[in-house]
């Protein structure tokens, strides 16, 4: 017999890592195969938005076309792909749909490697998460059947949670940057970033990258002759767009009828938003921790990786939930975010994604199949959002209130990290998983039982 146990362990981790490399692949075959049957239904956003700027874009010169962006509300990162598909010999609705999906599979993909942080390495519940991801409802109707590109940003958001946890933060703003450029609805996690900034888990000059970034994807519309000022004025141009206080969205304002009374609840809404962000920042950020209370100036607490992906999830959650004017793809964030919470804390989040998705499917079928609205009532998908809510944050403040358990980031009984708080050991090794002493430099030796989590934390 071996004396060396890792050795002993290595033939049948060859094994899992190869029946896991075909389990991957099957998920990509299938997750792609059951969109592609999606892809010839048109949505009325592909005819009345989709269709006609890509029409525009193809009889003006493609890329030439930029330089007036007047006949679209979309910033130009998503009109540049729509350029690229018009030099391509591809139908553009099959062409719009398909850039949805590979976004879906790079969602999935840092969705696993997060989780991989999670877990030790021959877990399978990092393929499961992409899995569960790439065949949620919501995913699946986003690109395949609706055409939207909510995937696009939400990859690179899922990707920049994903640096912060591997103490990447210029890579972590750089990716906000990018998902921004796309979509306005990444500032439902500035909030959780106010949090990395002020308990110094990101360095305030890393911020930089983010509109840097920004600014760098205007670049190339400006070179064909764009007006900057109309480059830089489209979000506030997209946010008078619609009046409504919830535009088929699981919001608070499916709960009550305001009835004359809405543009005064419009913008009590964004005031009481903006009250609750600050007081659950401030409430993580000065509550005691430790040695003592945290003072301006001295602040700095070491936060979990559990505590970062639910400070995560709160925040798309909760910021979609309280805004007005809110659509119902605007919880696509919180669809995918809390599954990745529920594989963290299985035992008592196993529920967060049911009512997330619920909540959020229900109001797609209000938009997406006409018939079945007749059968449902869109003030429970209110209320179950309103309870998604209310989980994700109780659950956060439990986080934050558990003693910890040791001071050198050891586990806890279910899983949770100490005060140090890496649920592995800081960087991941070159198969993704945590490296035993957070090092990249290859496959975990002496790696943790299953369940359990490596306790060294990266200086």
């Amino acid at each position: 017999m071996s004396s060396n146990p890792a050795a002993e362990r290595r033939p049948g981790l060859r094994d899992r890592a190869s029946g896991q490399i075909v389990a991957a692949v099957a998920i990509v075959v299938a997750a792609t195969a059951v969109r592609k049957l999606m892809f010839p239904w048109e949505s009325d956003d592909y005819r009345y938005f989709l269709h006609p700027w890509y029409t525009h874009i193809a009889d003006h010169g493609g890329f030439r076309a930029l330089s007036d962006i007047g006949f679209s509300d979309y910033n130009v990162p998503y009109l540049y792909v729509l350029a690229a598909l018009s030099h391509l010999p591809v139908q553009d609705l099959a062409g719009i749909k398909a850039v949805s999906t590979l976004f879906d599979l790079l969602t999935a993909y840092f969705v696993h490697r997060i989780v991989a942080l999670r877990h030790p390495e021959g877990s399978w519940r990092p393929h499961m998460a992409g899995a569960v991801v790439l065949f949620l409802p919501t995913v699946m109707a986003n690109s395949g059947w609706w055409g939207q590109a909510d995937s696009v940003y939400s990859a690179f958001v899922v990707g920049a949670l994903w640096f912060v946890l591997c103490r990447r933060p210029w890579w972590a703003c750089t990716f906000l940057g990018i998902a921004l450029a796309f979509k306005l609805q990444t500032v439902f996690v500035f909030p959780f970033l106010l949090v990395l900034l002020l308990t110094r888990r990101v360095p305030w000059r890393a911020l930089l990258a983010v509109p840097a970034v920004y600014l760098l994807l205007d670049v190339p519309a400006l070179l064909v002759g764009a007006d900057l000022g109309q480059l830089l004025t489209v979000y506030s141009r997209q946010t008078g767009t619609y009046q409504t206080l919830s535009m088929n969205a699981p919001s608070v304002y499916l709960l009550f009828q305001p009835g004359d009374h809405a543009d005064g609840v419009r913008r009590a809404g964004i005031l009481l938003t903006g009250a609750v962000v600050l007081a659950l920042v401030a409430w993580v950020v000065l509550r005691p921790a430790g040695r003592g209370p945290l003072r301006p100036g001295g602040w700095s607490r070491e936060l979990t990786d559990t505590q970062i992906v639910l400070l995560a999830t709160t925040s798309v959650v909760l910021v979609p939930f309280l805004l007005p004017s809110m659509h119902e793809r605007y919880f696509f964030l919180a669809d995918v975010l809390s599954v990745v919470a529920a594989f963290h804390l299985p035992g008592r989040l196993w529920y967060l994604p049911v009512l997330v998705q619920l909540a959020s499917a229900g109001t797609y079928l209000q938009y997406l199949a006409h018939d079945a609205a007749r059968y449902t009532k869109v003030e429970l998908f209110g209320a179950l959002m309103a309870l998604a809510a209310v989980a994700a944050v109780r659950a956060t403040a439990q986080e934050f209130r558990r003693t910890p358990v040791g001071q050198d980031g050891t586990a806890g009984p279910d899983g949770t990290t100490g005060a140090h708080g890496r649920a592995g050991a800081g960087r991941a090794g070159a198969d993704g998983t945590p490296g035993a002493h957070g090092t990249a430099a290859g496959p975990v030796h002496g790696a943790a039982p299953e369940g359990r989590v490596p306790a060294v934390e990266r200086g």
